[in-house]
């Protein structure tokens, strides 16, 4: 499910359309980038510097965190789906979004001070450094890579937002050149995760074990991202803009055919490589 919930792509195809803006944020903390503190620092209450790498690892722990309720969530829909119950997109992503804001309200705080840092000074010490995103890139990664897990649950427009920064116009892709765009990126995501388990199985891991799993699906994103961005420069296409024309076509019913036609491919190669 990791890729359903970078691409936009769900169970449903309009799950992901019609955002709702920031204006949800600004309930659920810093974690969505909802304010900017009146002065940034990068210190906790003793006078201990934060370091970049620190706050890097905070996010990629929350990650990890949200995507386990991302599985969960994802393994109730399926549920409910099979049991011949069927949400409507609205409701369904009312319900998504507020599991998601429950979650994050009571693991954000807990991984910080599992971090042993002071949290008002790690939401400005996270600004600071993002403020400088070519000097401090492995935060700049670690906070879009929660945001697109977000952006793709919730639908909220988040991916790439910063304090002070205006939300962006894109140019719409054409829904032919979208779905050829769509398939380069799913074949590339696709063969990065092949490399992963090829990578794991080497190791003798144990891909039953839930652990390893997390894991494993943790360097899925990490890796499919790298790649997926990768695809989309070479055609002078940024992330935003694919997603964004993801959600501007979502209620055409050849793309949004085309997709799940890709999404079910990219699931059934994996899963013929798993345990």
């Amino acid at each position: 499910m990791w890729f359903t919930m970078l691409s936009g792509s769900s169970t449903s195809p309009t799950l992901a359309a019609g955002a709702v803006g920031l204006a949800v944020c600004t309930t659920i903390g810093w974690a969505l980038l909802a304010k900017s503190p009146n002065e940034s620092i990068s210190r906790d209450e003793q006078g201990d510097t934060i370091a970049a790498d620190e706050v890097a690892q905070v996010f990629d722990c929350l990650f990890m965190e949200m995507q386990g309720v991302v599985s969960q969530l994802m393994q109730l829909l399926q549920a409910l789906q099979m049991s011949g119950q069927n949400i409507p997109d609205q409701q369904l992503k009312g319900l998504l979004r507020a599991e998601m804001e429950r979650a994050l309200l009571a693991k954000q705080e807990k991984v910080v001070n599992g971090f042993d840092m002071d949290y008002a000074c790690f939401e400005e010490a996270t600004w600071e450094f993002l403020e400088d995103s070519v000097a401090f890139p492995r935060v700049a990664k670690a906070v879009d890579r929660f945001q697109k897990l977000w952006e793709g649950v919730t639908g909220d427009e988040v991916t790439g937002w910063r304090p002070g920064k205006a939300t962006a116009k894109h140019e719409i892709l054409e829904s032919d050149t979208l779905i050829a765009l769509a398939e380069k990126f799913f074949e590339a995501q696709t063969e990065s995760m092949r490399h992963v388990i090829a990578d794991y199985k080497d190791k003798n891991r144990n891909l039953r074990d839930p652990s390893i799993q997390q894991q494993m699906n943790f360097d899925f994103t990490r890796r499919a991202s790298d790649v997926g961005e990768t695809v989309l420069a070479k055609e002078g296409v940024t992330e935003s803009q694919f997603q964004a024309s993801i959600k501007a076509h979502s209620g055409d019913a050849a793309v949004a055919r085309a997709l799940a036609m890709m999404q079910l491919k990219q699931q059934q190669e994996l899963g013929s490589l798993g345990p």
